[in-house]
Protein backbone atom coordinates (compact mmCIF):
# COMPACT_ATOMS: atom_id res chain seq x y z
CA UNK A 1 0.00 0.00 0.00
CA UNK A 2 1.49 3.31 -1.33
CA UNK A 3 1.09 6.55 0.68
CA UNK A 4 1.52 10.05 -0.38
CA UNK A 5 2.55 13.12 1.56
CA UNK A 6 0.92 16.50 0.81
CA UNK A 7 1.72 20.17 1.76
CA UNK A 8 -1.82 22.33 0.60
CA UNK A 9 0.75 25.37 0.51
CA UNK A 10 3.02 23.80 -1.79
CA UNK A 11 0.66 22.41 -4.08
CA UNK A 12 -1.06 26.60 -4.53
CA UNK A 13 1.96 27.67 -4.85
CA UNK A 14 2.73 24.69 -8.11
CA UNK A 15 -0.59 25.71 -9.31
CA UNK A 16 -0.40 29.14 -9.57
CA UNK A 17 3.30 28.78 -11.12
CA UNK A 18 1.73 26.81 -13.80
CA UNK A 19 -1.02 29.43 -14.60
CA UNK A 20 1.68 31.93 -14.93
CA UNK A 21 3.34 29.37 -17.44
CA UNK A 22 0.39 28.90 -19.63
CA UNK A 23 -0.54 32.93 -19.62
CA UNK A 24 2.78 33.30 -21.19
CA UNK A 25 2.78 30.90 -23.66
CA UNK A 26 -0.65 31.93 -24.57
CA UNK A 27 0.87 35.63 -24.97
CA UNK A 28 3.65 34.19 -26.84
CA UNK A 29 1.79 32.36 -29.19
CA UNK A 30 -0.93 35.42 -30.14
CA UNK A 31 1.86 37.46 -31.03
CA UNK A 32 3.30 34.87 -33.42
CA UNK A 33 -0.50 34.43 -35.16
CA UNK A 34 -0.21 37.15 -37.30
CA UNK A 35 3.31 37.43 -39.06
CA UNK A 36 2.69 33.69 -39.09
CA UNK A 37 -0.48 32.77 -40.42
CA UNK A 38 -0.57 35.44 -43.32
CA UNK A 39 2.39 35.24 -45.31
CA UNK A 40 3.01 36.83 -48.24
CA UNK A 41 3.80 34.73 -51.66
CA UNK A 42 7.88 35.65 -52.57
CA UNK A 43 6.76 36.31 -55.99
CA UNK A 44 4.15 36.31 -58.47
CA UNK A 45 4.89 32.63 -59.77
CA UNK A 46 2.99 29.27 -58.45
CA UNK A 47 5.62 28.16 -56.77
CA UNK A 48 6.01 31.06 -54.32
CA UNK A 49 1.99 31.08 -53.78
CA UNK A 50 2.10 27.93 -52.81
CA UNK A 51 5.40 27.84 -50.28
CA UNK A 52 3.53 30.74 -48.43
CA UNK A 53 0.23 28.79 -48.26
CA UNK A 54 2.05 25.76 -46.72
CA UNK A 55 3.11 27.70 -44.11
CA UNK A 56 0.41 29.37 -43.53
CA UNK A 57 -1.56 26.49 -43.33
CA UNK A 58 1.38 25.18 -40.89
CA UNK A 59 0.89 28.34 -38.82
CA UNK A 60 -2.99 27.67 -38.57
CA UNK A 61 -2.37 23.93 -37.88
CA UNK A 62 0.27 25.10 -34.98
CA UNK A 63 -2.64 27.90 -33.86
CA UNK A 64 -4.92 24.82 -33.10
CA UNK A 65 -2.45 23.13 -31.33
CA UNK A 66 -1.95 25.93 -29.00
CA UNK A 67 -5.13 26.06 -28.14
CA UNK A 68 -6.44 22.41 -27.45
CA UNK A 69 -2.81 22.37 -25.38
CA UNK A 70 -3.76 25.72 -23.57
CA UNK A 71 -7.69 24.10 -22.85
CA UNK A 72 -5.77 20.33 -21.44
CA UNK A 73 -3.07 23.57 -19.20
CA UNK A 74 -6.16 25.30 -17.62
CA UNK A 75 -7.96 22.35 -16.85
CA UNK A 76 -4.61 20.51 -15.08
CA UNK A 77 -4.13 23.94 -12.97
CA UNK A 78 -7.84 24.23 -12.04
CA UNK A 79 -7.91 20.48 -10.81
CA UNK A 80 -4.49 20.85 -9.04
CA UNK A 81 -5.58 24.37 -7.55
CA UNK A 82 -8.92 22.26 -6.54
CA UNK A 83 -6.82 19.79 -4.76
CA UNK A 84 -4.78 21.60 -2.93
CA UNK A 85 -8.16 23.60 -1.76
CA UNK A 86 -9.56 19.95 -0.66
CA UNK A 87 -5.91 19.06 1.02
CA UNK A 88 -6.51 22.74 2.98
CA UNK A 89 -9.63 22.09 3.64
CA UNK A 90 -9.47 18.23 5.38
CA UNK A 91 -6.55 19.63 7.62
CA UNK A 92 -8.03 22.58 9.23
CA UNK A 93 -10.60 20.11 9.49
CA UNK A 94 -8.70 17.25 11.38
CA UNK A 95 -7.14 20.38 13.03
CA UNK A 96 -10.02 22.01 14.42
CA UNK A 97 -11.39 18.27 15.48
CA UNK A 98 -8.07 17.10 17.35
CA UNK A 99 -7.90 19.90 20.06
CA UNK A 100 -11.22 18.03 21.48
CA UNK A 101 -10.95 14.73 22.46
CA UNK A 102 -6.96 15.59 23.98
CA UNK A 103 -8.69 18.08 25.87
CA UNK A 104 -11.07 15.85 26.66
CA UNK A 105 -8.50 13.23 27.55
CA UNK A 106 -6.33 15.42 29.50
CA UNK A 107 -9.42 16.65 31.92
CA UNK A 108 -9.91 13.27 32.75
CA UNK A 109 -6.53 13.12 33.47
CA UNK A 110 -6.43 15.85 35.80
CA UNK A 111 -9.80 15.34 37.21
CA UNK A 112 -8.84 13.58 40.32
CA UNK A 113 -5.84 15.80 41.30
CA UNK A 114 -7.67 19.09 40.93
CA UNK A 115 -10.71 17.87 43.25
CA UNK A 116 -8.45 16.40 45.86
CA UNK A 117 -5.23 18.99 45.53
CA UNK A 118 -6.71 21.84 43.66
CA UNK A 119 -3.91 21.51 40.80
CA UNK A 120 -3.54 19.34 37.71
CA UNK A 121 -1.56 16.28 36.63
CA UNK A 122 -0.14 17.36 33.85
CA UNK A 123 -0.26 20.97 31.99
CA UNK A 124 0.90 24.56 33.00
CA UNK A 125 -0.80 26.61 35.35
CA UNK A 126 -2.94 29.53 34.30
CA UNK A 127 -1.44 33.20 34.35
CA UNK A 128 -2.75 35.94 36.89
CA UNK A 129 -4.87 38.68 34.92
CA UNK A 130 -2.99 41.71 34.39
CA UNK A 131 -3.92 44.94 36.92
CA UNK A 132 -5.50 42.26 39.42
CA UNK A 133 -2.55 40.99 41.49
CA UNK A 134 -3.69 37.61 41.02
CA UNK A 135 -1.27 34.81 41.55
CA UNK A 136 0.13 32.75 39.02
CA UNK A 137 -1.95 29.01 38.99
CA UNK A 138 0.31 25.87 39.82
CA UNK A 139 2.00 23.64 37.06
CA UNK A 140 0.69 19.93 36.86
CA UNK A 141 2.01 17.74 39.52
CA UNK A 142 3.70 15.44 36.78
CA UNK A 143 4.74 18.20 34.29
CA UNK A 144 3.58 21.39 33.76
CA UNK A 145 5.74 25.54 34.11
CA UNK A 146 3.61 27.75 36.81
CA UNK A 147 1.67 30.61 35.99
CA UNK A 148 2.83 34.16 35.50
CA UNK A 149 1.31 35.97 38.59
CA UNK A 150 -0.78 38.86 37.64
CA UNK A 151 0.63 42.96 37.77
CA UNK A 152 -0.41 44.89 40.34
CA UNK A 153 -3.69 47.09 40.42
CA UNK A 154 -6.64 48.30 42.46
CA UNK A 155 -7.12 46.49 45.44
CA UNK A 156 -4.12 44.40 45.06
CA UNK A 157 -1.15 46.75 44.40
CA UNK A 158 1.24 44.43 44.85
CA UNK A 159 2.39 41.64 42.02
CA UNK A 160 1.27 38.19 41.87
CA UNK A 161 3.51 35.21 43.03
CA UNK A 162 4.62 33.21 40.13
CA UNK A 163 2.83 29.75 40.16
CA UNK A 164 5.16 26.74 41.30
CA UNK A 165 6.05 23.96 38.88
CA UNK A 166 5.40 20.12 40.21
CA UNK A 167 8.36 17.54 39.15
CA UNK A 168 9.19 18.49 35.98
CA UNK A 169 8.58 22.41 34.87
CA UNK A 170 10.04 25.83 35.92
CA UNK A 171 8.49 28.58 38.20
CA UNK A 172 6.38 31.29 36.55
CA UNK A 173 7.75 35.06 36.93
CA UNK A 174 6.17 37.30 39.53
CA UNK A 175 4.02 40.09 38.51
CA UNK A 176 4.88 43.68 38.47
CA UNK A 177 3.63 46.01 41.24
CA UNK A 178 1.77 48.73 40.58
CA UNK A 179 3.20 52.47 41.56
CA UNK A 180 5.33 52.15 44.35
CA UNK A 181 4.53 48.69 45.41
CA UNK A 182 6.64 45.67 45.57
CA UNK A 183 6.70 42.87 42.53
CA UNK A 184 5.75 39.33 43.04
CA UNK A 185 7.88 36.75 44.01
CA UNK A 186 9.05 33.87 41.48
CA UNK A 187 7.88 30.64 41.66
CA UNK A 188 9.77 27.78 42.88
CA UNK A 189 11.05 25.51 39.86
CA UNK A 190 10.22 21.62 39.50
CA UNK A 191 11.26 19.06 42.59
CA UNK A 192 13.49 17.10 39.93
CA UNK A 193 13.95 19.77 37.20
CA UNK A 194 13.21 23.27 36.70
CA UNK A 195 14.16 26.49 37.12
CA UNK A 196 12.86 29.16 39.74
CA UNK A 197 11.17 32.02 38.01
CA UNK A 198 11.74 36.22 37.89
CA UNK A 199 11.01 37.94 40.35
CA UNK A 200 8.48 40.71 39.42
CA UNK A 201 9.46 44.35 38.41
CA UNK A 202 8.79 47.25 41.28
CA UNK A 203 6.12 49.29 40.48
CA UNK A 204 7.82 52.88 39.78
CA UNK A 205 6.48 56.01 42.03
CA UNK A 206 5.92 59.56 40.61
CA UNK A 207 5.62 60.79 43.87
CA UNK A 208 7.38 58.75 46.88
CA UNK A 209 9.82 55.59 46.42
CA UNK A 210 9.33 53.19 44.47
CA UNK A 211 8.25 49.59 44.90
CA UNK A 212 10.58 46.54 45.75
CA UNK A 213 11.32 44.05 42.93
CA UNK A 214 10.50 41.02 43.47
CA UNK A 215 12.60 37.65 44.71
CA UNK A 216 13.46 35.14 42.07
CA UNK A 217 12.00 31.52 42.78
CA UNK A 218 14.10 28.73 44.10
CA UNK A 219 15.37 25.71 41.99
CA UNK A 220 14.84 22.10 44.42
CA UNK A 221 16.92 19.59 43.39
CA UNK A 222 18.28 20.33 39.90
CA UNK A 223 18.09 23.84 38.06
CA UNK A 224 19.11 27.64 38.31
CA UNK A 225 17.78 30.07 40.91
CA UNK A 226 15.48 32.90 39.16
CA UNK A 227 16.64 36.50 39.12
CA UNK A 228 15.38 39.11 41.33
CA UNK A 229 13.51 42.19 39.73
CA UNK A 230 14.16 45.32 39.47
CA UNK A 231 13.82 48.32 42.35
CA UNK A 232 10.96 50.75 40.77
CA UNK A 233 12.26 54.29 39.94
CA UNK A 234 10.82 56.63 42.55
CA UNK A 235 11.01 60.60 42.78
CA UNK A 236 12.33 60.03 46.61
CA UNK A 237 13.81 57.25 46.28
CA UNK A 238 14.84 53.96 43.91
CA UNK A 239 13.32 50.58 45.39
CA UNK A 240 15.77 48.02 46.67
CA UNK A 241 16.02 44.74 43.81
CA UNK A 242 14.80 41.77 44.63
CA UNK A 243 17.69 38.70 46.10
CA UNK A 244 18.73 35.94 43.36
CA UNK A 245 16.72 32.55 43.62
CA UNK A 246 19.18 29.92 45.30
CA UNK A 247 20.16 27.27 43.31
CA UNK A 248 19.45 23.16 42.86
CA UNK A 249 20.15 21.45 45.85
CA UNK A 250 21.78 19.33 43.95
CA UNK A 251 23.32 21.01 41.21
CA UNK A 252 22.62 24.62 39.30
CA UNK A 253 23.42 28.06 39.58
CA UNK A 254 21.91 30.31 41.91
CA UNK A 255 19.94 33.52 40.25
CA UNK A 256 21.54 37.35 40.11
CA UNK A 257 19.94 40.01 42.46
CA UNK A 258 17.94 43.01 40.69
CA UNK A 259 19.15 46.55 40.14
CA UNK A 260 18.53 48.84 42.66
CA UNK A 261 15.55 51.47 41.51
CA UNK A 262 16.75 54.90 40.23
CA UNK A 263 15.73 58.31 42.27
CA UNK A 264 14.38 60.89 39.98
CA UNK A 265 14.16 63.75 42.28
CA UNK A 266 15.73 63.35 45.80
CA UNK A 267 16.77 60.27 48.26
CA UNK A 268 19.23 57.47 47.35
CA UNK A 269 19.04 55.28 44.99
CA UNK A 270 17.75 51.53 45.42
CA UNK A 271 19.77 48.93 47.09
CA UNK A 272 20.75 46.46 44.28
CA UNK A 273 19.32 42.78 45.70
CA UNK A 274 21.90 39.91 47.01
CA UNK A 275 22.55 37.04 44.26
CA UNK A 276 21.62 33.58 45.45
CA UNK A 277 23.50 30.98 46.76
CA UNK A 278 24.47 27.60 45.34
CA UNK A 279 24.25 24.31 47.16
CA UNK A 280 26.51 21.60 46.24
CA UNK A 281 27.41 22.46 42.47
CA UNK A 282 27.03 25.84 41.09
CA UNK A 283 28.09 29.33 40.78
CA UNK A 284 26.81 32.09 43.14
CA UNK A 285 24.80 34.71 41.90
CA UNK A 286 25.62 38.19 41.07
CA UNK A 287 25.16 40.65 43.15
CA UNK A 288 22.41 43.66 41.69
CA UNK A 289 23.52 47.37 40.31
CA UNK A 290 22.97 49.86 42.66
CA UNK A 291 20.93 52.60 41.81
CA UNK A 292 21.66 56.19 40.08
CA UNK A 293 20.93 59.21 42.43
CA UNK A 294 20.08 61.40 39.25
CA UNK A 295 18.99 64.40 42.15
CA UNK A 296 22.18 66.57 43.37
CA UNK A 297 23.83 66.25 46.77
CA UNK A 298 22.13 69.31 48.24
CA UNK A 299 18.82 66.94 48.73
CA UNK A 300 21.22 64.06 49.95
CA UNK A 301 20.73 61.40 46.89
CA UNK A 302 23.60 58.90 47.30
CA UNK A 303 23.52 56.58 44.59
CA UNK A 304 22.57 53.24 45.93
CA UNK A 305 24.61 50.28 47.51
CA UNK A 306 25.77 47.33 45.27
CA UNK A 307 24.46 43.76 45.99
CA UNK A 308 26.08 41.24 47.53
CA UNK A 309 27.43 37.98 45.10
CA UNK A 310 26.09 34.74 46.39
CA UNK A 311 28.09 32.21 47.40
CA UNK A 312 29.50 29.00 45.46
CA UNK A 313 28.44 25.79 45.98
CA UNK A 314 29.79 24.00 48.95
CA UNK A 315 31.61 20.91 46.73
CA UNK A 316 32.34 23.52 43.38
CA UNK A 317 31.57 26.96 42.20
CA UNK A 318 32.13 30.53 41.95
CA UNK A 319 31.27 32.83 44.46
CA UNK A 320 28.87 35.74 42.49
CA UNK A 321 30.83 39.12 41.82
CA UNK A 322 29.21 41.93 44.16
CA UNK A 323 27.15 44.47 41.85
CA UNK A 324 28.29 48.19 41.44
CA UNK A 325 26.97 50.72 43.44
CA UNK A 326 24.73 53.08 41.87
CA UNK A 327 26.12 56.34 39.96
CA UNK A 328 25.07 59.72 41.77
CA UNK A 329 24.37 63.32 40.19
CA UNK A 330 27.66 66.16 40.18
CA UNK A 331 29.18 66.52 43.11
CA UNK A 332 27.66 63.38 45.18
CA UNK A 333 28.70 60.39 46.23
CA UNK A 334 28.62 57.26 44.30
CA UNK A 335 27.40 54.01 45.91
CA UNK A 336 29.42 51.01 47.63
CA UNK A 337 29.76 48.02 45.79
CA UNK A 338 28.98 44.65 46.83
CA UNK A 339 31.14 42.35 48.55
CA UNK A 340 31.54 38.81 46.37
CA UNK A 341 30.91 35.56 46.95
CA UNK A 342 32.61 32.87 48.75
CA UNK A 343 34.13 29.89 46.45
CA UNK A 344 32.84 26.32 47.65
CA UNK A 345 35.40 23.63 47.99
CA UNK A 346 37.38 23.67 44.62
CA UNK A 347 37.27 27.10 42.63
CA UNK A 348 38.37 26.43 39.28
CA UNK A 349 38.46 29.65 37.79
CA UNK A 350 41.99 30.16 36.14
CA UNK A 351 43.61 33.56 37.00
CA UNK A 352 43.65 36.46 34.30
CA UNK A 353 47.12 35.79 33.33
CA UNK A 354 47.45 31.75 33.95
CA UNK A 355 46.56 28.74 33.46
CA UNK A 356 43.76 26.79 35.42
CA UNK A 357 44.46 26.46 39.21
CA UNK A 358 42.76 24.35 41.96
CA UNK A 359 41.43 26.89 45.14
CA UNK A 360 40.53 25.45 48.47
CA UNK A 361 38.68 28.09 50.37
CA UNK A 362 37.48 28.03 53.60
CA UNK A 363 34.88 25.66 53.50
CA UNK A 364 37.05 23.46 51.13
CA UNK A 365 39.68 23.10 54.50
CA UNK A 366 36.83 22.20 56.94
CA UNK A 367 35.73 19.48 54.41
CA UNK A 368 38.92 18.30 53.61
CA UNK A 369 39.56 17.82 57.55
CA UNK A 370 36.23 16.14 57.90
CA UNK A 371 37.37 13.55 55.55
CA UNK A 372 40.59 13.05 56.60
CA UNK A 373 39.37 12.43 59.68
CA UNK A 374 36.41 10.02 58.62
CA UNK A 375 39.29 7.98 56.18
CA UNK A 376 41.70 7.91 59.46
CA UNK A 377 38.87 6.25 61.63
CA UNK A 378 38.13 3.96 58.97
CA UNK A 379 41.83 2.85 58.64
CA UNK A 380 42.12 2.42 62.03
CA UNK A 381 39.41 0.26 62.72
CA UNK A 382 40.17 -1.90 59.68
CA UNK A 383 43.47 -2.35 60.95
CA UNK A 384 42.72 -3.50 64.44
CA UNK A 385 40.68 -5.94 62.70
CA UNK A 386 43.72 -6.88 61.13
CA UNK A 387 45.09 -7.09 64.17
CA UNK A 388 43.06 -9.69 66.04
CA UNK A 389 42.78 -11.94 62.95
CA UNK A 390 46.51 -11.91 62.49
CA UNK A 391 48.20 -11.53 65.28
CA UNK A 392 51.18 -13.54 64.03
CA UNK A 393 51.95 -10.94 61.14
CA UNK A 394 53.42 -7.97 63.49
CA UNK A 395 54.90 -6.34 60.68
CA UNK A 396 51.24 -5.43 59.49
CA UNK A 397 50.60 -3.59 62.96
CA UNK A 398 54.19 -1.76 62.33
CA UNK A 399 52.57 -0.93 59.08
CA UNK A 400 49.58 0.76 60.19
CA UNK A 401 50.78 2.16 63.02
CA UNK A 402 53.03 4.64 60.29
CA UNK A 403 50.02 4.86 58.37
CA UNK A 404 48.32 6.59 61.44
CA UNK A 405 50.78 8.50 62.07
CA UNK A 406 51.21 10.34 58.24
CA UNK A 407 47.47 10.51 58.91
CA UNK A 408 47.38 12.58 61.73
CA UNK A 409 50.46 14.59 60.51
CA UNK A 410 48.33 15.11 57.58
CA UNK A 411 45.18 16.53 59.80
CA UNK A 412 47.26 18.59 61.95
CA UNK A 413 48.91 20.49 58.59
CA UNK A 414 45.08 20.69 57.41
CA UNK A 415 43.92 22.28 60.71
CA UNK A 416 46.71 24.30 61.02
CA UNK A 417 45.64 25.72 57.82
CA UNK A 418 42.27 26.14 58.61
CA UNK A 419 43.17 28.59 61.33
CA UNK A 420 45.47 30.22 59.25
CA UNK A 421 42.91 30.89 56.68
CA UNK A 422 39.39 31.56 59.34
Amino acid sequence: MSFVAVTPEWMAAAAADLAAIGSAVNAANAIAAAPTTELLAAGADEVSAAVAALFGRHAQLYQSLGAQADALHAQFVRALTAGAAAYAGAEAASAAALPGPIADLLNLINLPTQLLLGRPLIGNGADGAAGTGADGGAGGLLFGNGGSGGSGGGARPAGGRGGAAGLFGNGGAGGAGAAGAVGGTGGNGGWLFGNGGAGGAGGDAVAGIGGLGGAGGQAILLGAGGIGGAGGLGANGGGNGGAGGWGGLLAGNAGAGGSGGVATTAGNGGVGGAGGNAWLFGDGGSGGQGGAAQAPVATGGLGGTGGSGGNGGWLTGNGGAGGIGGSSAAGGVGGTGGSGGGTGLIDAAPPDDGPVWVDVGNWGWALLFVVAAAVWGYRYAAQRRVVRRRRSRRWRTTLGTALQAMMAVGMAIMFGALLVQG
